[in-house]
């Protein structure tokens, strides 16, 4: 009792630090952002740049503070990935409501899907880690190419959110789509390896063969995994598509196409991000099987060779995937969309 009265403290404690922290750093980049833009229309003759709001400025500072510490007291993610999640999760919050709650959807459910059921995959997994703790290269090659899309829309459109219109608001829409295409890809790859590859009884099949292969063989896929890629997706698209609807202004809607598709796109990114990535993994990633049965990712004498080179690593691959999607998903998009 008394130990879960310290740990209610500490919780507490370190809420009251937070907010500390967070309300005088959020204030002064107010000031900073009002200041700069008063003197840059006065003396540089520009028209009245937007200026972000104290709310927004509180809680790009605040949320991703308290995400940052609860992941890592979670030992979701370590202390040089939260540092720089913190960082991303700035920008994506800053610039749109609905890029901080893909990001969130994406952190909070991978998180727990790469907790079910550790150990079977501790079976076939050489670089097995309890609770799948992600660093800073796993967050930069996830939320890396996310975050320059939202850094963009942020210099380009504003802060705010904007139903997507690929006629009236073109760029806002491209982005927007671009970080749908970059969350929906990361997380529905990761439903699929994590929840995949535990709730299928039978093995996967390698995607460029169709041969089976053992579980946790880069580029195996599986009926399991792809519908939780699909569903990994859905929720991402989801989660977009209610964040605009609450917090875009209602009277954009009444000359925006429908937005309800955002939910199908987000479902599609899913399954062909974690499609492309398995397209990598069987032929650009190196899959053996080791002498004690798991799945490792470099050559040796005693390791059996299944599939794919010794090209590019799964971090790698998953940066690729990611800015792929970023490119392809609004590209998709603005040419179906006028179709619903």
């Amino acid at each position: 009792m008394a130990l879960k009265n310290k740990l209610l403290k500490d919780e507490h404690l370190i809420t009251v630090m937070l907010c500390a922290l967070a309300i005088p750093l959020s204030m002064s980049m107010w000031i900073t952002n009002l200041v700069y833009s008063k003197f840059l229309t006065k003396n540089e003759g520009f028209d009245e740049p937007v200026v972000i709001s104290p709310a927004r400025w509180l809680a790009s500072c605040l949320i991703p503070l308290i995400i940052a510490v609860h992941g890592y007291r979670k030992k979701s993610i370590t202390l040089n990935g939260a540092v720089l999640g913190c960082v991303f999760a700035f920008v994506l919050t800053l610039s749109n409501y609905s890029f901080l709650v893909c990001l969130m959807t994406f952190f909070i459910s991978s998180s727990k899907a790469t907790k079910i059921r550790p150990h079977i995959k501790r079976k076939f997994e050489e670089d097995f880690k309890e609770g799948g703790q992600r660093n800073w290269v796993q967050v930069l090659c996830n939320a890396g190419m996310a975050t320059q899309l939202a850094l963009l829309y942020l210099l380009d459109v504003g802060a705010c959110e904007l139903p997507i219109d690929f006629v009236s608001d073109y760029r806002a829409s491209w982005l927007s789509i671009g970080v749908l295409g970059v969350f929906s890809c990361c997380n529905g790859d990761t439903w699929a390896s994590e929840l995949g590859t535990v709730f299928s009884d039978s093995d996967p099949y390698l995607v460029t063969t169709f041969k089976k292969v053992p579980k946790g063989t880069n580029g195996g896929i599986s009926v399991m995994g792809t519908l939780f890629s699909t569903v990994g997706g859905l929720v991402i698209g989801l989660s977009q598509y209610l964040t605009i609807y609450y917090f875009s202004e209602r009277s954009l809607w009444t000359y925006a196409p429908p937005q309800w598709p955002i939910i199908f796109f987000g479902a599609f990114a899913g399954f062909l991000g974690s499609l492309i990535d398995s397209l990598m993994g069987a032929t650009l990633q190196y899959s053996g099987l080791d002498k004690d049965g798991k799945i490792v990712s470099h050559s040796s004498l005693t390791v059996k060779h299944i599939s794919g080179r010794n090209i590019l690593d799964n971090h790698s691959v998953n940066l690729i995937s990611t800015v792929i999607m970023g490119l392809l998903m609004p590209t998709l998009c603005k040419s179906l969309w006028p179709l619903f």
